[in-house]
């Protein structure tokens, strides 16, 4: 098959990275990146450090509210899947960059396949749930990640062309994992960032929702993250910089033991959450990292697509909101100040992290009819 892929943020990257050195061994790949994480901090890096091919086509098109971007988008996709008039374009997750995908090629009349169809936060408030909802509605493959994406498509009537997968970031997890296991990579990690870092004596967080802009909502996860950090227990911070940009706008004020960086590459920002005592964060891709990793997990939104996870997580997994009280009083459940360290090196003596086989679920569907 002939296969245009669309990719635009670094999750996107890290599926990709997974699926593509399988794919390109069975299919003719055009790998189109839209540019949707224009920063070199956000995605620059990735291409190299994951070993993705470089893009067949780069759209250039980040930046801008979210209708400017996905007009430049699609303005840019038409005419190349016009010109490439490939068998399937093939879109990730829930971004801009999968809204577009997905619609230029239904206009175009070409089949769509979607990776990470049929999960839902049931929360229309967030631009990404309605762009996975707009993709899986278009798509003729809907590779779904878990069972319950399975049952969401289901109950919208999808069941053609719907296959159970499982997770490819898992994939590249278990992949990687190994490589970070150690806690001595920590003193790379630390004389690069100007930290001094030790295995469950600091937290990791990452911020980047369009609702966690808010100004109301960064002074919440503000005093979540302040309440949490101490001298000896710092919050390491991956800031996008979209939220940096609208931290600094609004003046919001950062506690002295909250340490911000830009964000990290895949290892880095893995071994980050392996060794940590806890992780904070809203990112959906993260949430699923720290499950399998098996680290504990506040989650900074009221609502997430990943119910799964945080059901089998034996409460290590927590959708705390933009609580305060309820936020401290998991973390001290969690990760206690004085037992983390002891915790963080059991969890990763214990750690055995086995690949989803996703990629090879993938290519097996598409070589089937949907």
């Amino acid at each position: 098959m002939r296969i245009v892929s669309v990719v635009g943020t670094r999750p996107q990257l890290i599926k990709a990275a997974a699926l593509q050195p399988a794919l390109r061994l069975r299919h003719d790949e055009i790998f189109v990146d839209t540019g949707q994480h224009w920063d070199a901090s956000m995605a620059g890096s990735f291409f190299g450090e994951l070993g993705l091919a470089k893009p067949d086509h780069s759209l250039g098109a980040g930046g801008g509210t979210h209708a400017a971007q996905t007009a430049a988008m699609l303005i840019g996709l038409e005419p190349l899947l016009a010109a490439e008039r490939p068998d399937a374009v093939l879109v990730y997750g829930d971004t801009n960059s999968t809204l577009a995908g997905a619609l230029a090629a239904a206009k175009l009349g070409l089949p769509v396949a979607h990776v990470e169809a049929g999960l839902r936060s049931f929360d229309r408030r967030m631009p990404e749930e309605l762009n996975r909802v707009v993709a899986d509605h278009l798509s003729t493959w809907l590779f779904a990640p878990t069972p319950t994406a399975v049952d969401n498509l289901r109950a919208e009537g999808i069941t053609q062309g719907v296959t159970l997968v499982g997770d490819l970031m898992q994939d590249l997890a278990a992949r990687v994992a190994a490589e970070v296991r150690d806690p001595v990579v920590l003193d790379e990690i630390g004389a690069r960032l100007g930290l001094a870092l030790e295995a469950g004596r600091y937290l990791f967080a990452t911020v980047h929702r369009q609702e966690n802009r808010e100004p109301l909502a960064m002074r919440a996860w503000g005093s979540i993250l302040a309440a949490a950090a101490a001298t000896d227990r710092p919050v390491v911070l991956a800031l996008h910089p979209g939220t940096k940009i609208a931290m600094d706008r609004e003046a919001i004020e950062r506690d002295p033991n909250v340490l911000i960086t830009e964000p990290q590459g895949y290892r880095t920002s893995l071994a980050l959450q392996l060794h940590a005592a806890a992780v904070l964060t809203d990112s959906g891709g993260v949430q699923r990292e720290a499950a399998w990793l098996g680290v504990p997990c506040l989650v900074l939104r009221s609502f997430t697509e990943w119910g799964e996870l945080v059901a089998g997580s034996d409460g290590r997994i927590v959708v705390v909101g933009l609580n305060v009280e309820r936020a401290a009083r998991e973390l001290a459940r969690l990760a206690p100040i004085a037992v983390a360290p002891r915790l963080a090196a059991q969890r990763v003596a214990m750690l055995e992290l086995r690949p989803a086989g996703a990629a090879d679920a993938i290519l097996a569907a598409l070589d089937r009819e949907p």
